[in-house]
C-alpha cells in the first residue's frame, strides 16, 4: 500500500519505518529541512533502539523515502498519517495548530480519495476539526464533493521500545465511521495480526479518548506508588516489598508500580494536563488526575528534599554528582525530565552539579545551555570527582551494578541518594555507604 507519514518525530518516523518494513511504500514528510537532510544522509534525528536498522534496510529496498515536498507526499499516499507534535498550550490544552495545518495542506492538494489518519495524541473532537479543515480547503478549490475519510489511530509506543511495540502491538485501536477506510486500515495492519486479531474498531471519539485514558491510568499508578513511598518512609515500611505484595495480585500486576522521582517525557505530563483541561471545559473536573499531577510535581523534588535534610538548605560550596538525565532509559528525550528539576533546585541553593547520561549528553547540552554551575562529563566515574554525594535519577542498566569501592573512594563522603531504588539498603550499609532510596523505610 502507499502510505505517507507527516512528521518525522518519534511517532511519524517509527510509524513510517515499521510500515515500510511490512512491504508498504512509505514517504515521510517533514517541514524541517535539517531533519530530512539527516535522514537522507543515513542518520537518525532521535535515539530509538532498533530504528536505525529498520530505516536503513527499507531505504535501501526503495520502500522508504524522506522529503520536504508536500505536493509529492500528499499525492503519494492513499493513507496519510498525521504524526506531528501536539505540545501543551499555556492553559494545558493540546496545541493542535500543527495537526490542523497538516490537514489544510492535504485539503489544498488531494485529487482523489484519501484516508487521513490522526496518529498524533489528540483530544476528543480533533477528527472533527481535521475533517472541517480539509473540507474548507476542498470547497475553496471547488471540490467540496470529493470523498475522503478521517480516522483515529492512536499510538501506544513506549520511548526506548517503540519499534518493538509497533511490530508486536498488544492492540491496534481504530476509530472510524467510514466502511472503506476501515477496510483499508484492516488491510494495512493485517501483517501485525497474523497470530491473533489485535484490532479494536470503535467510533472516532472513543478512540481519541482511549489514548488519553491509557496514559492517564499509567500516570496514576506511578503517582499512587510515589505517594505510598512517602508514607512507607514515615511508618518504617519498604515500598519495594509493598510493590511485590500488591503486584502479585493479578488484578493489579507489576507494571508501572516502581516508586521513583516522578514521570516525565513527551506523553504523560502533557496528556494528563490535556485530559484535565478537556474535562474542565465540559464541566466535569477530574479530581483524581488533578491530584496525580500535583503528586508528580512534588515527587520530582523528593531527592532534593533528602539532600537538604542531610546537608542543610544552603548548599553553597557543595558539589553533587548526578547519574541519569533522560526522563527514562533507552532514550535521549529530556522533555519534562525529573533531572531538570533536581538540577534547578540544587543550583538555586548554591550547589554545583556534575552530570552524566549514557545517551542524552548532546540533548542535555542543548536543553541546559552553557552555565557555570553545571558540568556535563563523559563518564559516570568522572561525575564523582569532588562531589559531596551521588544522586541517581535515571535507571540506566550501567548504573545497576557499579563499582561501589570506586564510589566510596571518589566521593568526599560515601553518600548516595537513589531515586530509582537500584540498590539494596542493607547491602549498601554493609559496604559502609550512607544510602537513601525512595520509600525504603523498612530497610534503612
Amino acid at each position: 500500500m502507499k502510505v505517507t507519514a507527516i512528521g518525522t518525530g518519534y511517532v511519524g518516523l517509527v510509524t513510517g519505518a515499521c510500515l515500510a518494513e511490512m512491504g508498504n511504500h512509505v514517504v515521510c514528510l517533514d517541514v524541517n529541512p535539517e531533519k530530512i537532510r539527516i535522514l537522507n544522509e543515513g542518520g537518525i534525528p532521535i535515539h530509538e533502539p532498533g530504528l536505525e536498522e529498520v530505516v536503513k534496510r527499507n531505504v535501501a529496498a526503495g520502500r522508504l523515502q524522506f522529503t520536504t515536498d508536500v505536493d509529492l507526499a500528499v499525492a503519494h499516499g492513499t493513507l496519510l498519517f498525521i504524526g506531528v507534535g501536539t505540545p501543551p498550550d499555556e492553559d494545558g490544552s493540546a496545541d493542535l495548530q500543527y495537526v490542523v495545518a497538516a490537514a489544510r495542506s492535504i485539503g489544498q492538494r488531494m485529487t482523489d480519495y484519501k484516508v487521513i489518519v490522526d496518529k498524533s495524541t489528540v483530544p476528543v473532537g480533533t477528527a472533527d476539526k481535521v475533517r472541517a479543515a480539509v473540507k474548507e480547503e476542498l470547497v475553496k478549490r471547488g471540490l467540496g464533493d470529493m470523498a475522503y475519510a478521517v480516522v483515529s489511530n492512536p499510538e501506544f509506543l513506549k520511548e526506548g521500545a517503540a519499534v518493538e511495540d509497533f511490530m508486536k502491538p498488544d492492540r491496534v485501536v481504530i476509530g472510524s465511521d467510514d466502511e472503506q477506510a476501515t477496510l483499508l486500515m484492516r488491510a494495512l495492519y493485517a501483517p501485525f495480526n497474523r497470530t491473533q486479531d489485535r484490532m479494536l474498531v470503535m467510533d472516532v471519539r472513543s478512540a481519541e479518548l482511549t489514548k488519553y485514558a491509557a496514559n492517564a491510568m499509567l500516570a496514576t499508578r506511578i503517582s499512587f506508588m510515589n505517594e505510598l513511598a512517602l508514607l512507607a518512609e514515615r511508618v518504617g515500611a519498604d515500598i519495594d516489598l509493598v510493590r511485590r505484595g500488591i503486584g502479585s495480585d493479578t488484578r493489579i500486576g507489576y507494571q508501572f508500580l516502581y516508586a521513583g522521582t516522578g514521570y516525565g517525557g513527551s506523553c504523560f505530563p502533557k496528556d494528563v494536563k490535556a485530559l484535565v483541561k478537556t474535562a474542565a471545559d465540559t464541566g466535569i473536573p477530574l479530581q483524581v488526575l488533578t491530584a496525580v499531577e500535583a503528586a508528580n510535581e512534588r515527587q520530582k523534588r523528593v531527592l532534593v528534599d533528602k539532600v537538604v535534610a542531610r546537608f542543610g538548605a544552603d548548599l553553597t560550596g557543595r558539589r553533587f554528582a548526578i547519574w541519569g538525565l533522560a526522563f527514562k532509559p533507552n532514550t535521549d528525550d529530556m522533555r519534562e525530565a525529573p533531572s531538570l528539576v533536581v538540577i534547578d533546585e540544587l543550583t538555586k541553593r548554591g550547589a554545583t552539579v556534575a552530570a552524566y547520561d549514557p545517551v542524552s549528553m548532546t540533548e542535555a547540552a542543548r536543553v541546559l545551555g552553557p552555565r557555570d554551575d553545571v558540568t556535563l562529563v563523559e563518564r559516570a566515574e568522572a561525575a564523582l570527582q569532588g562531589a559531596d554525594a551521588l544522586l541517581i535519577v535515571t535507571e540506566w542498566k550501567e548504573f545497576r551494578t557499579p563499582d561501589f569501592d570506586t564510589i566510596k573512594a571518589t566521593l568526599k563522603a560515601p553518600v548516595v541518594f537513589d531515586g530509582r531504588n537500584l540498590y539494596e539498603p542493607k547491602l549498601m550499609k554493609a559496604m559502609g555507604i550512607e544510602y537513601s532510596g525512595i520509600g525504603r523505610g523498612g530497610q534503612a
